[in-house]
């Protein structure tokens, strides 16, 4: 027995509405996740490679233990991976997708900073 058209569109339309809520979902919590201006200012100096705990103390000018909180919030959040070197830890970005967004915020928000120090 086969269903009628208007009851698979509705099926194929409440199918996609479901996916599409799924990705809102995963959106607003890496949103939520890079809100914080800490991490945000950890993430973006983590676009340019891997970085070390006391390297990003030292650029943050940020206590150790502040850093070592929010890195351990973006690596819960599946945001940063690391990697132990002896005693020193290294940060880098998960993934693709958190460069992208990355590389997107900081051309809208600080490539005006560059064009005014142009002229």
């Amino acid at each position: 027995m086969r269903m009628p058209r208007a009851n698979l569109t509705v099926l194929n339309d409440r199918i996609e509405l479901e996916r599409i809520s799924e990705n809102v979902a995963d959106a607003a919590s890496f949103l939520k996740t890079i809100g914080h201006e800490g991490r945000l200012m950890i993430l973006c100096h983590l676009v340019s490679g891997e970085k070390s705990v006391g390297t990003l103390e030292t650029l943050l000018s940020a206590r150790q233990a502040t850093v070592s909180q929010q890195l351990s919030r973006l690596r819960l959040e599946g945001l940063v991976s690391s990697r132990r070197v002896g005693k020193s830890i290294y940060y880098t970005l998960a993934d693709d997708r958190t460069r992208k967004v990355l590389e997107a915020i900081c051309e809208v928000f600080c490539a005006p900073v560059e064009e005014e120090r142009k002229t």
